[in-house]
């Protein structure tokens, strides 16, 4: 458990062994270290959390044994040094070679030899233009689900973890063994797939738990290894029946049974085959079907970026069957899978080891093979990389350019495939799958969330995946079944590379040209490419092969095209002995060589892309070469190997080629787009009950009274996978007060036993047809002291014929209707107590009330303190001396005990509302007023902007507490508080704490005794008394953040404007300009608040 107070946190401060800086981390227990610290139904949440308070780099240990955990760029690009640093098998992995033993992914390289002659084996196989070919597979299981969603219709909740799942696994077995599973055609899954995903599930549990309780689980154990062998004797069938049958088709398991390791000529065993079969389904549906799943959390949860993506798959590819080359025409659409990959890693972590005693950031100092757990869920939300918005959904950041600059100026700041040799070899595949189906489904339905009041939660097995989330899938106008199911065009025939140049095939040769290439994969089919296409410009291919058979053997007649790639900055095994050659080479040896060279590179290794062809490209022409045509390049890690070499030659190589040696103008044809206009589906709106889930109160107490209100906090502890962040907001469904209820049921002649039957023939959030306690139904499911609306009262004067009471009704449903009834709140149950000649049936009662509607409270705790428990603030006004001002919310709260349950949710706020990050290094100045009045003003300087009083700010400034108690270091922050008195100062002792530590400086405004606050009655006051530290701050460029009850919303306002008037800084000065156009809106009347937070402006009359 996380302490219950920031001051309480502390640095280990176990003895150095280096007179470096030590890394800090949580103390841990005798014997269990920090066993409690990680929670394990959430493991990556908790180091998250731990590392925004440790910082980018801190420790733990689990038993004896210690961990690091680094969660910055700077830190992650350091450990991604092969040469310093290699992967290590982690506890989930271990666990999973029971199964797979030395697969690809769970092997301890290169220490295992079959590791090495798997990846040489099947690498090539792995590479952009090799995966293109399993494209018309792809579809065809994409097809598949296509159908199962428009035949279950519009209304059906659609399970997207799983249905992705029955996608991704069909998708590898078919495109690597030839083998379906057919998941969408059975009621339950394939036994194969019921033992894999029992056998992943039950890994996850033996992962978290300690070795010596192992064999305490007899039954779960037994289930385990009885997996395994269902998997393992599932791959031997499928290797018999391959043996038994052989074919011609080059998919992967061919590619195993019968290829030889190019270094030791060795081929792969029988057993090293089924390990990497089983690693392929399991590794590579866990991730793809995560990554889908994610995705479309985040399109449904950004309604602007779903359009604008529709739109896209519109505009490229219309109604068309997509191809291979309309993927090359979606870059919004790999927009948004990096920016889901960004948020959420389906691979959030991965252990590394240094191979020798190190440093790291200059100054921490790292054993060697310590593990090292790079936390890439952290790492993609550095804000020193991505900036103050680096917790937003925001795909335009990972279009092409700006993805490309930002990982040239951060190398290594986005890792969602893990790193170097030992990252994943099928990224190609996964990618290419991804997208295929992301631009399917939105060309052929539109899609909304089930539940559109969801959040997301994870789960985590191997990999991390939504959990809980459904959606709804609609077909398109014009998008019919027979059209979903209509023949899929075949891949080959979409090639990206085929154009017609006008050329015939033919034509006379203007002579040939000879291609070489250096890659382990990629290279040999762009020369083949090359190749194909050679006639059409008027060429013959003289030679075709490797770089290593052009050492010594380069022609002077025929151009030379060479392809090569860099392997961490070396080259490929097949351009080692060439690239030597050269070394050796003096100055014209190459005199008569006309040379082109197109490179390959990837960016994971940033400081040796395209080292090689660079190399080759520059020092050919130094040796006596003559350059034909500029080098181009190409980087695989965005699968357009294909489309970028068909560009260069149709563009640059084959033009200049043309112009020296055969002067054939060439031009071409420019392709045209069909435009078509996308429709974007509005999900119907859902029961306010939904997504509710129960909570407990672990305490409760006031904090401070008056004759008028009584100021009160509530901790709750949230149920499992309901995070929360600093800023965010409780919703709570509260319930009538129990004396409220009894009236109610006294009015209808009921008992509290009474059971009531609702049916309604038209929409209604009521309990229909479910038997169900009157009190229940009155308590929880209706708003009782709501004022009566003009249409309840004329219902009322249907149901008398008393003509004083009719009388009476007919004036307060005119004119008097509202200073009689809605400025002092009269409910429909008072106007009924008041008449009782009218005769009104329980069924016409409810009839008449608005349902219970959620409320929502700022969380006024940091989960920096306490991940699993959220507090509440709130100013809950006298019932009995103020019946007008009792809501029902400010009553039920207080009503609580500790003990009690309650319907919550957390709902983010937009990040507007967010304190800025540590790493933001921006000050504040906080501004605050009362406790519970849900109001907030616009100030026109980059402000922060969150409900009035205290609540927002204690989170705030509980969260810098934390940080500053492990070591770290903060800007400035200012707190201008204002209430009666000191004895009215909510969590004084506790701000006191905090204002020692550094996490703020308080400056107090007392309206009944100024004597004891400079003087100053009013916060407005305090800040014109103090305003030199203010302007302090917004020289140095602080946020403004102000909560501050209606009453004070003017003199506030005025005071900051005046206070910025006096900032010289030119930020400052354009900030004047536009407050003194804004500062005539400051009017509580017209505010509007972003997000979730604008509903609070009409409840916020109802709750005092």
């Amino acid at each position: 458990m996380a302490p219950r107070d920031p001051h309480m946190l502390k640095m280990s401060t176990e003895p150095s062994e280096t007179p470096h800086v030590l890394i800090p981390g949580p103390p841990g227990r005798l014997f269990f270290g920090n066993f409690w610290d990680i929670e394990s139904r959430n493991t990556v949440d908790s180091l998250c959390r731990l590392t925004d308070v440790y910082g980018p780099i801190w420790k733990f240990h689990l038993g004896s044994e210690e961990r690091i955990v680094v969660g910055s760029q700077a830190l992650l690009d350091e450990v991604c040094d092969e040469a310093r640093f290699a992967k290590v098998i982690a506890a989930n992995l271990k666990q999973a070679r029971n199964g797979v033993r030395d697969g690809l992914g769970t092997a301890f390289a290169p220490e295992e030899k079959n590791w090495g002659i798997a990846h040489r084996i099947l690498a090539p196989h792995f590479g952009p233009l090799a995966i293109q070919s399993t494209f018309g597979e792809m579809q065809d299981i994409a097809t598949q689900l296509v159908l199962k969603w428009a035949r279950h219709g519009a209304d059906y909740d659609i399970h997207v973890a799983s249905d992705f799942t029955r996608l991704t696994l069909d998708v590898i077995a078919l495109c690597t063994m030839d083998y379906r599973f057919n998941s969408f055609y059975r009621e339950h899954m394939h036994p194969f797939v019921d033992a894999l995903e029992s056998f992943l599930k039950t890994n996850a549990g033996r992962a978290k738990r300690i070795a010596a309780m192992q064999p305490l689980h007899l039954f779960e154990n037994h289930t385990y290894w009885g997996d395994i062998e269902r998997l393992r004797e599932t791959a031997h069938e499928v290797i018999k029946e391959r043996k038994n049958h052989p074919n011609e088709k080059k998919d992967l398991l061919n590619a195993m049974l019968h290829g030889v390791d190019p270094l030791t000529s060795e081929r792969m065993t029988v057993d090293s085959i089924v390990n990497n079969m089983i690693t392929f389904l399991f590794a590579g549906h866990e991730t793809t079907s995560g990554l889908l799943s994610f995705t479309f959390y985040y399109l449904l949860s950004n309604p602007a970026t779903y359009a604008r993506a529709q739109q896209e798959v519109d505009n490229a590819i219309g109604r068309e069957s997509i191809t291979p080359a309309h993927l090359f025409r979606l870059p919004y659409l790999s927009a948004v899978l990096r920016e889901s990959l960004r948020l959420s890693p389906t691979v959030p972590a991965v252990a590394l080891a240094a191979k020798e005693d190190t440093t790291l950031g200059g100054q921490y100092r790292v054993k060697a093979k310590a593990p090292i757990i790079a936390l890439f869920a952290s790492v993609h939300r550095d804000r020193l990389v991505y900036g103050s918005d680096a917790d937003e959904f925001r795909p335009d950041r990972m279009l092409d350019s700006e993805f490309e600059e930002r990982n040239r100026q951060f190398p290594n700041c986005w890792k969602p495939f893990g790193n170097g040799m030992r990252g994943c070899i099928g990224r190609f595949f996964a990618w290419q799958q991804a997208l295929l189906v992301t631009a399917t489904l939105l060309q052929s339905f539109d899609l909304s969330m089930s539940d559109p009041l969801y959040r997301l939660r994870t789960k985590e097995t191997i990999t991390v995946k939504p959990e809980g989330f459904r959606m709804r899938a609609r077909p398109r106008p014009g998008v019919a079944l027979l059209t979903l199911s209509r023949p899929l065009s075949s891949a080959a025939s979409a090639d990206t590379t085929s154009s017609s140049l006008g050329l015939r095939a033919d034509a006379p040769s203007a002579g040939a040209v000879d291609v070489y290439y250096g890659s382990n994969s990629t290279g040999e089919q762009l020369a083949n490419q090359l190749a194909s296409h050679a006639a059409d410009h008027g060429f013959t291919i003289g030679k075709i092969g490797t770089l290593n058979a052009a050492k010594g053997n380069l022609s002077q007649t025929n151009p030379v095209v060479i392809i090569a790639a860099s392997y961490n900055g070396q080259p490929a095994s097949n351009a080692a002995e060439f690239v030597a050659w050269v070394k050796t080479l003096r100055s014209s040896e190459l005199a008569g060589v006309a040379f082109a060279v197109f490179g390959c590179g990837h960016q994971d290794w940033a400081r040796t892309f395209l080292k090689i062809p660079n190399y080759l490209n520059g020092v050919l022409e130094e040796r006596g070469g003559m350059r034909l045509a500029p080098m181009g390049t190409t980087d695989t890690a965005h699968n357009r190997a294909a489309a970028d070499f068909a560009a260069w030659a149709k563009d640059i190589f084959w033009p200049a080629v043309q112009k020296r040696y055969c002067h054939t103008d060439v031009s071409a044809a420019q392709d045209s787009e069909p435009v078509v206009q996308a429709e974007v589906f509005v999900p119907e709106a859902t029961a306010l009950r939904r997504n509710l889930y129960r909570a407990r109160v672990v305490a409760s107490e006031t904090l401070s009274s008056n004759e008028v209100s009584v100021k009160s906090h509530l901790e709750i502890a949230l149920p499992p996978d309901m995070p929360y962040r600093t800023g965010d907001c409780l919703a709570i469904l509260p319930q009538n007060p129990r004396h409220i209820v009894r009236r109610a049921l006294n009015r209808l002649g009921l008992t509290g036993d009474s059971v009531l039957s609702i049916s309604s023939a038209t929409s209604t959030a009521l309990p229909l047809c479910t038997p169900m306690r009157a009190a229940e139904v009155l308590r929880a499911y209706v708003e009782l002291q709501q004022p009566a609306s003009k249409k309840n009262i004329l219902d009322m004067l249907k149901a008398t014929d008393d003509e004083t009471s009719t009388a009476e009704l007919k004036r307060l449903a005119g004119e008097a209707h509202h200073n009689e009834v809605v400025v002092k709140r009269v409910s429909s149950l008072d106007l009924l107590e008041r008449f009782p000649a009218v005769n009104i049936s329980p069924g016409a009662f409810l009839s008449m009330q608005p349902p219970m509607n959620i409320r929502r409270y700022c969380i006024s705790s940091s989960p920096l303190w306490n991940a699993s428990c959220a507090t509440l603030t709130y100013c809950a006004a006298d019932g009995l001396a103020h019946p007008q001002a009792s809501g029902p919310a400010s009553a039920y709260l207080s009503s609580l005990a500790a003990g009690d349950e309650v319907s919550v949710r957390v709902e983010e706020c937009a990040d507007k509302f967010r304190t800025p990050g540590a790493a933001d290094n921006v000050p504040l100045v906080l501004i605050a007023a009362g406790t519970g009045r849900r109001r907030c003003i616009p100030v026109a300087v980059p402000s922060l902007i969150v409900e009035a009083g205290i609540a927002p700010f204690r989170s705030f400034i509980q969260e810098r507490a934390a940080q500053l108690a492990t070591g770290r270091t903060l800007p400035a922050a200012l707190l201008f508080y204002g209430c009666r008195s000191r004895a009215d100062h909510l969590y004084f002792d506790s701000f006191q704490r905090w204002q020692q530590l550094g996490a703020v400086a308080i400056h107090h405004a007392y309206s009944r005794t100024p004597d004891q606050s400079q003087g100053c009655r009013y916060v407005q006051d305090r800040i014109s008394h103090d305003r030199a530290a203010v302007v302090k701050l917004l020289m140095t460029g602080a946020r403004i953040a102000v909560c501050v009850p209606e009453c004070a919303v003017a003199g506030v306002g005025e005071t900051l404007v005046d206070v910025l008037r006096e900032t010289r800084d030119a930020k400052a000065q354009r900030a004047v300009l536009e407050a003194q156009g804004e500062s005539t809106e400051m009017q509580p009347a017209d505010i509007q608040l972003e997000s979730a937070w604008h509903v609070w402006k009409g409840a916020s009359r109802a709750e005092a």
